[in-house]
């Protein structure tokens, strides 16, 4: 009896240690719409007064509820690091930008400025890019690095996983050509739209950047290309290109390898 008591009681206690799950909705004005995030709180959130946040994106055809549910080990990471780590909704294929040729798909525009100040006014951040940071999964690796880049006023840590960082070789691929009208006709569109080149808008000590990438991934050598492209024009960052493919099971183990790095990087 004494037993199960005591499996009862260390059940309850895992239980009621865990972190807290929201579901919430938050108003586009730019877009004119309400849109979902998920937001993990740590255990101990009503106990300490403030905390950093971390963005993390979806990839394409994904949803705001993608990373909690493929990748559960979210709740014992925000406890562990003591984070919030917020799941926003990029409506399957807006690849975080505001799209010049979607007047309704104004993605950039929400992560980065309507969704950060709705988060720091309902919950307990460290409302300062010091103790603010992105990532993100293939369309949501763009989109971290995209959104990091255009806003160093915003975040102060970036990163990547399987990133599509440079969309130029895939012309034809996950409807970006609805976004940015084709690559044949508007060329320049396309040239601005990639991560790779906007590595000219980072300015010194601005940025701590992790990039990462599954030597099977697709997006493998645009990845490398972009490592190569930091390195000789001498901007500190991490690259890590380890054995994995475009998966689940890739995402699942690199998301530890960014918590690391990003909360070594933070400054609370």
């Amino acid at each position: 009896m004494k037993k199960i008591f005591l499996i009862l009681f260390v059940l309850f206690a895992l239980k009621s240690s865990a972190a807290n799950v929201d579901t919430v909705k938050t108003y586009s004005a730019a877009m004119k719409k309400e849109i979902k995030s998920v937001v993990v709180t740590p255990a101990n959130y009503k106990e300490k007064s403030k905390f950093p946040v971390v963005y993390l994106l979806h990839g394409y055809s994904g949803n705001y509820a993608n990373w909690i549910q493929r990748v559960p080990a979210l709740k014992d990471l925000a406890d562990h690091y003591q984070l919030i780590i917020v799941c926003p909704d990029g409506n399957f294929n807006s690849w975080y930008l505001d799209s010049p040729e979607q007047p309704n798909s104004k993605y950039e525009t929400y992560v980065a400025e309507e969704l950060v100040k709705w988060i720091d006014g309902n919950y307990k951040t460290i409302a300062d890019k010091k103790a603010r940071a992105i990532t993100g999964l293939s369309m949501g690796g763009h989109g971290a690095l995209y959104l990091a880049f255009r806003h160093q006023d915003v975040f102060s840590v970036a990163g990547s996983m399987s990133g599509g960082v440079d969309i130029r070789p895939f012309p034809n691929n996950w409807d970006m050509a609805k976004l940015l009208g084709t690559y044949a006709e508007k060329p320049a569109q396309w040239e601005k739209a990639s991560v790779i080149n906007l590595t000219n808008l980072l300015t010194p000590k601005s940025l701590a950047l992790i990039i990462q990438c599954g030597t099977e991934d697709f997006f493998y050598n645009v990845n490398v290309a972009l490592h190569d492209k930091l390195t000789y024009q001498n901007i500190p960052h991490t690259f890590i290109a380890n054995p994995g493919a475009h998966n689940w099971q890739y995402w699942a183990d690199a998301i530890k390898y960014q918590l690391v790095f990003i909360k070594a990087n933070l400054k609370e």
